[in-house]
C-alpha cells in the first residue's frame, strides 16, 4: 500500500483529478510547497512523470526546515541525541514526508507549464511532523467545528512594491542573511487614496493583479495606501483553511512575479527606507453556526451577538500572548504607535480605526464581523488565525466581558500591547491557554526560535550605536 493509503490521507479521486487537469492544461513541472514556521513557502520541483508517486507516496524533505530561524540557520544541535528536542526523529537531520493536498492543486499562471500543490508534513512513521503550522490550525478549526461552529476569515494586506536597481548577486553578498537589494520608489507617498498615485503604481500593480486573478484567488481591491509605493489587496472572505492558504499563495505569488518583472516587493512590516510607512495585516473574522449557516457574530437588538462580544473578550485577554503570533518579527513592533492608524493597546471600538478590534456590521447584518489591526504582513497565517481563533473561543466558553467601546482609542485606560517582540514572547511563556491549546512543546519550540533571532540582533552593533557613541567617548 501506498504512504496516503495507510494512513488515509487523501482522496484517491481528489489525486486522479489533479492528474487528468495536469495532462490536459499540459503542465510539465509540479512544484510541492508546504509552508514552514515563518509561513515561507519551502519545498521540491517535479517533472510531471512523477507527480502520481509523489501524491501516493509524499517526497522527502530534511527536518531541519522546521528548525531554522529568519536567516535560514538551524537553531537546535540536530547531531545531539534527540536533536535537541527529545525527538530521535528529529536528529541528524532526518527526514519527513511531504504529502500534496490536491485540494490546492493550481496551475501558476507565470512560470510556463507549472503546477503547484501545498504539502502536510508527516513523519515516516505517518504522524503529523512535529511543529507543523498547517497542521495546528486545522486542529484548532476541528475543535470550533466540535462546538458546532465555522471560522470565516477575510484578509486585507499592505505591502511595498518598488524598481529593484542592483539584486546584489555578488558572491560577497551571499551570506546568513544576504545584502537586501537595492530599490527606489515607484511613488511618492501621503496621497493616500488618490487616482494620480495609483495610475503611477498602475503598471506594476497590473501585472501583479493579472497573475493573482489567474490563479482564482478572490481578489476585491486594490488599494493606495498612505506611504510611498505602499499598496493593499484585500480579498473575499473564505471559511476554514481558505485565507491562511490564500495568504501564503499570495505572498509568495507577488514575490515571483515582481521579482520577474525587475520589481521587489517586500511584506516586511517597516523598510529602512527614507518616508516609507509600516503596512499592517487586517484580519477580518466571524464564526458561523454550523447547523444553521447564521453568522453567530450578527446581534439581535444590538449590533452585536454575546457571542460576538465573548469573541472579543478572549482576544483582548490574551491580546500580548496573541502579539507574538500576529507579530513575529523585530520590526513588525515598529508599527504599534499611537496616533498612527494602528493599535498601540488592547482595546475594541465600533467601526474605529484606532482600537485593535475595529467592530464592523449592523443590527442584522450578516457580514457583521471584528477586524483585529494587530498583525503584520509578514506573519505566519497559520499560527496567525489559529491563535485568535484558540482565543476567541476560549472568551466564548468563559463568557468573557470586552468592556465598552473605545470612542478615544489612544488615551483609554486598557493593557498596552507589547512594546517590542521580546516582551509578547515573554506574555506567550506565560499564558496558560495557549499552551493548553497548541501544547507546550510547540510553545517552547517557538519561544527558541524567536529569541535565537533575538538573540542575533541583539549582538550586531546598530548604525544608531555607531553614530551616538563613537565620536563622543
Amino acid at each position: 500500500m501506498s504512504f496516503v493509503a495507510r494512513h488515509s490521507l487523501s482522496d484517491s479521486a481528489q489525486r486522479a483529478e489533479v492528474l487528468r487537469e495536469m495532462e490536459a492544461r499540459g503542465v510539465e513541472m509540479l512544484r510541492l510547497a508546504f509552508p514552514d514556521q515563518h509561513g515561507i513557502l519551502r519545498g521540491k520541483t517535479l517533472v510531471a512523470a512523477e507527480a502520481r508517486g509523489a501524491m501516493e507516496n509524499g517526497v522527502a524533505m530534511t527536518t531541519t526546515l522546521l528548525l531554522k530561524d529568519t536567516s535560514h540557520r538551524t537553531v537546535f544541535p540536530v547531531w545531539t541525541p534527540g536533536g535537541g528536542l527529545g525527538d530521535t526523529s528529529m536528529q541528524g537531520a532526518a527526514d519527513l514526508v511531504l504529502i500534496p493536498d490536491p485540494g490546492t492543486f493550481k496551475v501558476l499562471p507565470w512560470a510556463p507549464h507549472t503546477g503547484w500543490m501545498l504539502c502536510d508534513a508527516y513523519m515516516p512513521d505517518g504522524r503529523v511532523a512535529p511543529f507543523a503550522t498547517r497542521a495546528l490550525l486545522q486542529q484548532e478549526l476541528a475543535r470550533a467545528e466540535a462546538r458546532g461552529f465555522e471560522l470565516i476569515t477575510g484578509l486585507e494586506v499592505e505591502f511595498h512594491l518598488f524598481k529593484l536597481l542592483d539584486p546584489k548577486l555578488s558572491p560577497a553578498d551571499a551570506g546568513q542573511p544576504g545584502t537586501p537589494p537595492e530599490v527606489a520608489l515607484l511613488t511618492q507617498g501621503y496621497n493616500y487614496l488618490t487616482e494620480l498615485r495609483y495610475d503611477q503604481l498602475d503598471p506594476a500593480v497590473e501585472i501583479i493583479r493579472r497573475e493573482v486573478q489567474a490563479l482564482g484567488l478572490p481578489l476585491r481591491s486594490i488599494e493606495v495606501e498612505f506611504g510611498p509605493s505602499q499598496v493593499e489587496f484585500t480579498f473575499s472572505a473564505l471559511p476554514g483553511m481558505g485565507s491562511a492558504d490564500l495568504m501564503v499563495l499570495f505572498r509568495s505569488a507577488v514575490k515571483q512575479v515582481a521579482r520577474r518583472h525587475g520589481y521587489h516587493a517586500t511584506f516586511m512590516c517597516r523598510p529602512r527606507i527614507p518616508q516609507v510607512m509600516s503596512s499592517g495585516w487586517h484580519l477580518h473574522q466571524s464564526i458561523k453556526r454550523i447547523t444553521t449557516g447564521r453568522n453567530a457574530f450578527m446581534g439581535e437588538g444590538e449590533m452585536l451577538s454575546p457571542e460576538a462580544r465573548h469573541y472579543m473578550g478572549g482576544l483582548l485577554a490574551h491580546a500580548r500572548a496573541a502579539a507574538a503570533f500576529a507579530t513575529p518579527t523585530l520590526n513588525g513592533y515598529r508599527r504599534y504607535r499611537a496616533n498612527s492608524l494602528a493599535p498601540d493597546r488592547a482595546l475594541w471600538g465600533i467601526d474605529n480605526r484606532g482600537v485593535m478590534l475595529r467592530a464592523l456590521g449592523g443590527l442584522g447584518d450578516p457580514a457583521t464581523r471584528i477586524e483585529n489591526r494587530v498583525g503584520e504582513p509578514a506573519a505566519n497565517p497559520y499560527l496567525y488565525i489559529a491563535s485568535q481563533l484558540a482565543f476567541g473561543m476560549a472568551g466564548i466558553a468563559e463568557q468573557l466581558d470586552p468592556g465598552p467601546s473605545a470612542d478615544r482609542p489612544y488615551e483609554a485606560e486598557a493593557p498596552l500591547l507589547p512594546r517590542s517582540l521580546a516582551e509578547a514572547l515573554d506574555a506567550l511563556d506565560a499564558d496558560r491557554l495557549i499552551r493548553d491549546s497548541f501544547g507546550d512543546g510547540f510553545i517552547d519550540y517557538y519561544l527558541r526560535l524567536k529569541r535565537a533571532e533575538i538573540a542575533r540582533f541583539e549582538a550586531e552593533v546598530s548604525e544608531w550605536e555607531h553614530r551616538e557613541y563613537f565620536e563622543l567617548f
